[in-house]
């Protein structure tokens, strides 16, 4: 009788007990949503994040009642080529398949695009959450949307920067949420490439984003290349008033009156050798100082960090000028090529850099010093300047046949390792890869998801020190550890300039 009354009791319990969720159904503070479930990951996209009216901080997200269908991308920001819509505050997050125990890291992605396009849901992340891990990849405001430094658009943090403070936002809903979906809040890594690793910088260094994260990825990051605000001042007032907003009391209502069209051009605060940045402004509360500064000072923040560069950035944004023009550089047009970028150092980085050098290619010549310039050497001083802080790993993409995009298939020179062609590796991208490319992807894969796990990219991947500079070679052939970065980069010559 006794086993009959507790046999009962099981059975009265477990059917009073609620039915578990489905496997695609996630519940949130704001309501439920429900992604895509495959026998390998599941997807969960266009989730809002935040809201956020024209040139004002992010504001709390929406809340909905039902379930909201999280199987399609949210809208893009507004961009060149791209209206969008900017109601566009939205993240992906991606996961293992069901099942797995215990709390999972978490990697935050922050696009590229030079701070004017990009999204999140360009990046397939199965491989990754393959590996064990949890990743959000997030839209923030771009262009003239999201970091004119208009001061009749001044905040509470200062001027511009509203795409930094949508990041934000997204890192404190990662904070309050990705424990829904198997993530563990206190093992979060931010990464980013491009002008998302100079988002990452900034992170590094912004109150607002003290705590967010535990550890940093930088890839291809020219974290130098931020404006103080009375340079980005100087170019908003500029900017508002070529679109007929000059009168400095009225200035705010007429450009909140604009149509977003007339806003997808943006300002333009800082050259990065020939190539117009307008992103983050250094002076306010959102980001008091240059990233960079910060870190030779040791003020940043002291979590590990990965940071990177690929051996030849710079081919890629001459294949692109190529592609919008039909002209490269020749080698009658070298000096002058050099004249306009480096002006009187450029007899001198001339004799560093002789095209002849170089295969004969004088864009390719073109494209070593500004890789050296603007992205190798100065990522070689921001891992010796974070070193002294915490630990820090470093890598060189070189795989110089790297399968590049079809509208710069036909550029009359190699690319070999440009500027974000390692993202493939990473996020999916490797139908073309042939065997050495293939294992690679899967090495670079693995030791990402080991530095999000532990802090550490892999037991064969040395820590960094400025004294021997082990910097890890990625490349088909097999990783492998150099010490003669700094050389191949002529990171002497230019520290003299």
């Amino acid at each position: 009788m006794t086993r009959l009354l507790l046999l009962l009791a099981v059975v009265l319990a477990a059917c009073a007990a609620p039915a578990p969720a489905p496997p695609d159904v996630v519940s949130l503070a704001a309501g439920q949503v429900r992604g895509t479930v495959t026998d390998g990951h599941r997807l969960f996209q266009g989730i809002p994040y935040a809201t956020a009216a024209r040139w004002q901080p992010p504001a709390p997200g929406p809340v909905w009642t039902g379930v909201r269908d999280a199987t399609a991308p949210g809208a893009r920001c507004p961009q060149p080529g791209e209206a969008g819509s900017e109601d566009c505050l939205f993240l992906n997050v991606t996961t293992p398949a069901a099942g797995e125990p215990g709390r999972l890291p978490v990697l935050v992605w922050i696009h590229g695009g030079a701070f004017v396009g990009g999204n999140g849901d360009s990046y397939d992340a199965r491989d990754l959450a393959a590996r064990g891990l949890v990743v959000v990849t997030v839209n923030y405001r771009l262009g003239a949307l999201g970091w004119l430094a208009h001061p009749a658009l001044a905040h509470d943090g200062g001027t511009g920067n509203f795409g930094l403070l949508d990041q934000q936002a997204a890192l404190r809903w990662v904070r309050d949420n990705i424990a829904a979906f198997g993530g563990d809040p206190a093992r979060v890594t931010l990464a980013g490439e491009s002008a998302g690793a100079m988002s990452v910088c900034d992170h590094l260094v912004s109150p607002g984003s003290a705590g967010l994260f535990r550890a940093a990825i930088v890839q291809s990051g020219p974290c130098q290349a931020h404006s103080p605000a009375a340079v980005a001042e100087a170019a908003s007032v500029e900017y508002a008033a070529k679109l007929g907003c000059t009168d400095p009391a009225s200035a705010a209502a007429c450009l909140r009156a604009l149509p977003p069209s007339r806003l997808l051009t943006p300002p333009r605060y800082y050259d990065l050798a020939g190539v117009p940045v307008a992103g983050p402004v250094t002076g306010g509360g959102a980001l008091p100082v240059n990233p960079v500064d910060a870190m030779r000072d040791g003020d940043a923040a002291r979590v590990p960090v990965l940071v990177g560069v690929t051996r030849d950035e710079f081919t890629l944004f001459l294949a692109q000028q190529y592609a919008a023009t039909g002209k490269t550089v020749t080698a009658d047009g070298y000096p002058a090529a050099l004249t306009r970028v480096f002006g009187a150092d450029a007899a001198a980085v001339a004799a560093e850099y002789p095209f002849t050098a170089h295969g004969g290619s004088a864009p390719r010549a073109l494209a070593a010093a500004l890789t050296d310039a603007a992205f190798a050497c100065p990522a070689r001083d921001m891992a010796g300047a974070l070193s002294r802080t915490g630990p820090v790993y470093a890598y060189e993409f070189g795989d110089s046949r790297a399968p590049v995009p079809d509208t710069l298939s036909r550029t009359p020179f190699p690319l070999g390792a440009a500027h974000s062609l390692e993202l493939s590796y990473l996020f999916g991208g490797g139908a073309s890869f042939d065997d050495g490319q293939r294992r690679l992807s899967a090495r670079m894969v693995a030791d990402w998801a080991s530095f999000v796990r532990t802090g550490a990219p892999g037991p064969d991947w040395p820590r960094y020190d400025p004294a021997h500079e082990q910097v890890r070679t990625l490349a088909p052939d097999g990783p492998h550890t150099t010490g003669d970065f700094a050389a191949a980069h002529h990171c002497g010559f230019w520290r003299d300039r």
